[in-house]
């Protein structure tokens, strides 16, 4: 089959032949030269021969009319595949009937997030938006292309050649083409140095209600998750972890594991002892069948009320200083009025619904992985450090992921590093299929971190804001990762303190400090909207404290103090407006119910959340209702876009009743029966309104979560006069 194929190179070549094509292409400018033509076989074959070079690829058309895109991002769940095909096949004029979307292999050479130079990944809800141009030059040059062959063809200019739904059209001449029938002239074409972009108001696919299209393939069963990889000879582990972070095996027995039917060997590795069976049951049995003896001289001991005891008293002394506007001291000095409160947060787990696994396959000459991968450079290059192999031996290929929340792009490559180590330990003579069990997954560490907040705000004699002080005390992901270099500043690591740092309200005295505890042995790692997803909580709680405190409506001294910020403003309006904010709401006998309010930027994303909740008298609560308002920039697929706010609002009211707590260095949670997820009936009705907008398209996978914390906490707060600074939720303090 002749295919098109649109690539991104830093060394921009074009191979040329009736195979196929390679349009090669840098960013901002596009251009490039002729290589020779693609040897015989299938379309591609010979590329490596011909041309020294590895290219890139986004697009495939084939004879078929089929049209391929290939996404560098990670499908879990949060519509990355169709957010990426969308603005491809929109530059295109594709048919969107005839776009499908494969996953790209880990090679950061060819396929690095923009945002993050050379690496390649997902995260931090920058999929979109460091996609954004060079999706639509993708797009746009294979167009190009294509009207290019369709003119010679037809010996017509190509200004008068119209592209729509996959089709070509002569109006004067009445030939057509579809992309398929033009796809083997087009490899003949140069590619386009420049491109012509389209004008938003010719958008078709963008702004549009596009089908998903992982949709189908998820709800009939043929989408591919890494439980869904079954290669010949194949053993399945699972291990047995120490109960303590830190601690070592120190003597196994597996003569009762080996007696279980099913179980082919048992293996020490350095994170545990792993059990190895042809399937995920005999490999469970045999690993719960297993006498291990632990070592924790050297384990992590603290639980978490001795943590925060500790934060605490490190919270009574200034950190190092974050943000500093002003003269904080002297606004205290003066103030007429202080206000002060302190906020804990537990930690938490990611809770995928995909628990962590893996699978690895070794060879003489490198190794190959199958799994939802989220990380791909940092995964690549730790299991290149394991195994004794260059990067470039280390073949990654990405499934679909049943979510993730941050839990995949582990700064460590822990579990995919397990999986090698097990392969390796076993001598590579069958790939091996990690499985980690939710009680494994929950067990396993890199939590959301504890963290202490205190604040402190002075208002002068005439009911002015003056003054602001935040105190955060917690443990840092990024110290000691390979990640320090970029996101730690004079030793304040940024994604401790943002949301705070970066607060948005007019105060013209503030400052926000750090300490950032270095013997805390819990793995933490970034949560949904990270540092944002407490930040928001303790500024957006306590800002309505101070309102209470100076006799403002919480909207009014919100709206008065973000003159300088309009899309916070924007977005807070909207959301206010729709919610009837100021309209009494109308109760039951023995129920309380009040209205909350919350605004935050995360991701360059700004989202606004109203919250009418209903309190009883047993201090029960139900979130009736959450009206959303959200500015992410040119809305790509606003369906999508109301699905992840729905899907945050729902991870986040899940997160006011959890945390992982720890005994003696262990955690006590294993499973959901100790760790609630939402419900279906206790969701609440979301109304969710997108902000028109011709910017470039911002985060959205993350930014829907911040907010809606405080807004719940402010809504019940209104019902009942009475503050929750503690999470998870403590609701026998609300009892009538």
């Amino acid at each position: 089959m002749s295919e098109i194929v649109i690539e991104n190179l830093s060394r921009r070549r074009f191979l040329q032949g009736g195979a196929g094509l390679t349009l090669g292409f840098c960013l901002p400018a596009i251009a490039a030269t002729t290589l020779p033509a693609a040897g015989p076989g299938k379309a591609g074959e010979g590329l490596a021969a011909a041309v020294n070079f590895e290219p890139n690829a986004f697009l495939r058309i084939g004879t078929d009319n089929s049209v391929t895109v290939i996404s560098k991002h990670l499908e879990m769940g949060q519509g990355t595949y169709t957010g990426l095909a969308t603005i491809l096949a929109e530059e295109l004029d594709a048919d969107w009937q005839q776009v499908r979307v494969e996953g790209a292999p880990a090679d950061a050479k060819r396929y690095n997030n923009l945002f993050w130079g050379p690496a390649q990944g997902t995260g931090g809800s920058t999929a979109m938006a460091n996609s954004w141009e060079q999706m639509r030059k993708a797009g746009a040059a294979g167009r190009a292309m294509l009207v290019a062959a369709a003119a010679k063809r037809w010996q017509v200019s190509a200004a008068d050649i119209v592209v729509r739904d996959g089709v070509l059209s002569h109006s004067a001449s009445g030939r057509k083409a579809s992309f398929g029938q033009l796809a083997e002239a087009a490899a003949q074409e140069s590619v386009p140095a420049e491109v012509q972009l389209k004008d938003p108001k010719d958008f078709r696919l963008i702004g549009k209600q596009a089908k998903r299209k992982d949709s189908s393939a998820k709800t009939n069963g043929t989408a591919k998750f890494t439980q869904d990889v079954f290669l010949p000879g194949m053993l399945v582990a699972v291990v047995a972890h120490p109960p303590q972070f830190g601690a070592k095996v120190k003597s196994f027995d597996a003569s009762r594991a080996k007696a279980v039917k099913g179980v082919v060997e048992v293996v020490q590795i350095p994170t545990g002892v792993a059990v190895l069976a042809r399937d995920t049951w005999s490999a469970r049995k045999g690993r719960d069948a297993l006498s291990v003896v632990w070592d924790d001289s050297a384990a992590f001991k603290l639980g978490s009320a001795e943590i925060l005891a500790r934060y605490k008293e490190m919270a009574k002394k200034p950190g190092l200083v974050a943000k500093q506007t002003g003269d904080a001291a002297q606004a205290f000095a003066g103030a007429a009025k202080v206000i002060s409160a302190a906020y804990d947060f537990p930690y938490l787990a990611h809770a995928a619904m995909e628990p962590m696994n893996c699978v690895v396959k070794l060879a003489a000459d490198g190794c190959e992985v199958w799994n939802g991968e989220q990380l791909h450079t940092g995964d690549q290059y730790g299991l290149a450090h394991v195994l004794g192999l260059q990067p470039e031996q280390v073949k990654i290929n990405m499934l679909y992921s049943g979510g993730s929340f941050g839990r995949r792009a582990c700064k460590d490559s822990d579990y995919v590093i397990e999986a090698a180590q097990i392969a390796k330990a076993i001598g590579g003579k069958a790939p091996v299929k990690l499985v980690w069990l939710r009680e494994d997954d929950m067990r396993g560490g890199y939590y959301r971190p504890l963290f202490h907040h205190a604040l402190e705000a002075a208002v002068d004699g005439s009911g002015k804001l003056t003054g602001w002080r935040h105190r955060l005390v917690g443990q840092s992901i990024v110290i000691g990762s390979p990640f320090e270099k970029m996101l730690v500043k004079d030793g304040i690591d940024g994604v401790s303190v943002e949301g705070a740092a970066n607060l948005p309200y007019a105060i013209p005295n503030l400052t926000v400090d750090l300490h950032t505890p270095t013997d805390i042995g819990v793995p933490v790692l970034w949560w949904r909207s990270v540092g944002s997803s407490h930040t928001a909580y303790s500024t957006e709680t306590f800002f309505d404290e101070v309102a209470a405190a100076t006799g403002k409506d919480p909207v009014a001294l919100r709206l008065e103090m973000l003159a300088n910020h309009p899309r916070h403003a924007g977005v807070l309006k909207l959301a206010a407006d729709k919610a009837g904010w100021g309209q009494p709401l109308k109760a039951k006998a023995g129920e309380r119910r009040g209205r909350g309010v919350a605004v935050h930027e995360s991701f360059n994303s700004y989202v606004a959340h109203v919250a009418e909740v209903t309190v009883k008298k047993d201090g029960s609560v139900k979130v009736d209702r959450i009206v959303s308002a959200v500015d992410c920039g040119t809305a790509i697929n606003p369906d999508n876009i109301r699905s992840q706010v729905e899907g945050g609002i729902g991870f986040a009211l899940s997160s006011l009743y959890e945390e992982i707590t720890l005994k003696d260095g262990r955690v006590e949670q294993g499973n959901f029966d100790g760790f609630p997820l939402l419900r279906i009936g206790d969701m609440p009705k979301v109304e969710v309104h997108i902000v028109p907008s011709s910017a470039a398209p911002t985060g959205i996978g993350e930014p829907g979560v911040p907010p809606l914390a405080p807004a719940v906490a402010n809504a019940i707060a209104a019902a009942t006069g009475k503050r929750l600074r503690k999470l998870p939720f403590n609701t026998a303090e609300l009892v009538a």
